[in-house]
């Protein structure tokens, strides 16, 4: 069962949080929430999220992919947190996946992870960036980086982390249980 990585800070997006979240486990995907602290993590419209662990303590162990909520002023705290910095860097290297969406494309291209690739983030977040070429589709997947807008395009980019983790029939059987049509 792979294994999937979502750190929260106060800020976050919860409408992409808890999505993320939800459709990995309904795929079947084993999911860590992380605060960067200890104890709730407000969100950026004011829902309060309780962290399955901290941060210090989910990196001792491995993942296959780490995903970042975006939100303000949650993408920022990721950001200037070495640790998620580090981690990203250390996924980039051993070719496992990262994922961002909203503002968190920022915290890719902070990492590096964004250099020579194709990205998508929430308008302005990742303008003036010469080594990344924008895309304005919901979701873009470039290798093992897979970058979405904002929060409407939470499900797709959520389904699509499904299919990379666990497969297109996967993927079709949870889509079809949102009766999204």
């Amino acid at each position: 069962m792979a294994r999937v990585l979502v750190p929260l800070a106060d800020g976050c997006e919860e409408l992409e949080a808890v999505t993320i979240i939800d459709l990995l486990r309904r795929a079947g995907v084993e999911v860590v929430t992380a605060g960067l602290g200890e104890g709730v993590v407000r969100a950026s419209r004011g829902v309060l999220l309780l962290p399955d662990t901290t941060l210090d303590v989910a990196l001792g162990d491995d993942y296959d992919m780490v995903v970042l909520p975006g939100g303000m002023p949650g993408a920022t705290h990721l950001k200037e947190d070495a640790r998620i910095l580090d981690l990203l860097k250390k996924m980039a290297a051993a070719g496992k996946y990262t994922a961002a969406i909203c503002a968190a494309p920022m915290v890719l291209a902070e990492a590096g992870v964004l250099a020579g690739r194709q990205a998508t983030s929430y308008p302005g977040f990742l303008d003036g960036l010469a080594d990344v070429t924008l895309r304005s589709e919901a979701v873009v997947q470039d290798g093992t980086v897979l970058t979405s807008r904002g929060p409407g395009t939470a499900i797709d980019f959520a389904l699509a982390l499904v299919e990379v983790l666990a497969g297109s029939e996967k993927r079709r059987q949870v889509e079809a249980a949102l009766v999204r049509a």
